[in-house]
């Protein structure tokens, strides 16, 4: 072992260089290079030589030599909104550990709004760092020339937004996440659907929404007025407090978990029994929806998944910049639980009962 040692001038152990590497295995510094950015143009024999000399010294090659060495930062970029909602969590920590698998290292950028702009600068600030690719996590209208010109330079996918011409998508059809929901309820039953929507610059709700409207005109029922919330359960609370109060409203779809959970809240505190007035469903599947009281029904979204279908595009143009872009839509899944329930009629028949 003390063979190996390497000491500064003050006589403390220093870290292995490539020089130190290149010594011990008796080769070059440059074959050295070779060999650690997988240059083929490297004799077997030498190659294991110098591997078993990396191991024994323990070198590691820093992110500047290896860019250096190779042209390779092994990096990529991940654009996200600034938002604490659980969905775009879920997605960021999915793509961080399907690059990690790779071998590759992530940055994150903020768009300090859904702007194409904004988006357009956290592209623009990865691409200073010389990332490989980029994922944008930015379900919201992103088809502008800033956002075109970037995807040209640096190959990128899209996590449920809108493709460009340069990028790829990988994405859930949020449309048939709205028609699901709502049939599930109308097959309970139920004489129409209320919603409550996500903010409208979001791909996500306007999808869903589309998707409500479709199976409620499919049915022949007329579609009660939209409710808006911004993804928070406090915008759900509100919501529910407006469905509460109405007698007739026996059903609703609500665009994520989280506003379901404050929408149950709302109607908790106002007497309506959830499900047995009201039926609630719900998206995402979050790890507290089987918890909520009563156990929440949702539309599965398969974070996971979509994070490392997204990874496995953006590799495959790194690999091949000039395939032309594709895109993969993944199927949601309705999980029923305890907060729906079928039709009784009892709701409707006794309105003079409900809160006003």
């Amino acid at each position: 072992m003390s063979n190996t040692r390497r000491l500064d001038a003050t006589g403390r152990e220093r870290t292995p260089s490539m020089a130190d590497v290149a010594a011990h295995a008796a080769v070059s510094a440059q074959t050295v290079s070779r060999v650690l950015s997988g240059h083929p143009n490297v004799q077997p024999a030498t190659r294991a030589r110098v591997l078993a000399s990396v191991d024994v010294l323990g070198y590691r090659m820093n992110s500047a030599a290896r860019a250096l060495s190779s042209g390779r930062t092994r990096t990529i970029g991940v654009v996200v909104l600034p938002t604490i909602d659980y969905s775009g969590s879920a997605v960021t920590h999915g793509v961080e550990s399907a690059a990690r698998r790779a071998g590759y290292a992530v940055n994150i950028s903020t768009a300090s709004s859904p702007d194409p702009a904004a988006i357009a600068a956290a592209m623009t600030r990865l691409e200073q760092q010389s990332v490989e690719g980029i994922v944008l996590v930015v379900p919201v209208p992103t088809g502008t020339d800033a956002v075109e010109a970037i995807a040209r330079r640096i190959p990128t996918v899209t996590i449920d937004g809108s493709r460009t011409d340069s990028s790829e998508v990988v994405a859930i059809d949020q449309f048939e996440v709205g028609r699901l929901a709502t049939e599930h309820l109308l097959e309970l039953g139920h004489p129409t659907v209320w919603h409550v929507a996500g903010p409208d610059e979001w791909l996500d709700s306007t999808g869903r929404t589309a998707g409500w409207r479709s199976a409620l005109d499919a049915a022949g029922r007329d579609a009660p007025p939209l409710l808006h919330g911004d993804w928070s359960p406090e915008s759900g609370y509100q919501a529910g407090l407006l469905l509460g109060r109405i007698p007739e409203a026996t059903a609703v779809f609500v665009a994520s978990d989280e506003m379901a959970f404050g929408v149950i809240r709302a109607l908790h505190e106002l007497g309506r029994r959830v499900p047995e007035d009201l039926s609630v469903v719900g998206v995402d599947d979050i790890a507290l929806a089987a918890y909520c009281s009563p156990a929440l029904t949702t539309v599965a979204q398969p974070f996971g998944e979509i994070a490392a279908l997204a990874v496995e595009h953006l590799l495959r143009r790194i690999d091949d910049p000039t395939a032309a872009p594709t895109s993969t839509d993944v199927a949601a899944q309705l999980v029923v639980r305890a907060s729906t329930a079928r039709y009784s009629g009892a709701a409707a028949e006794a309105g003079e009962s409900a809160p006003r």
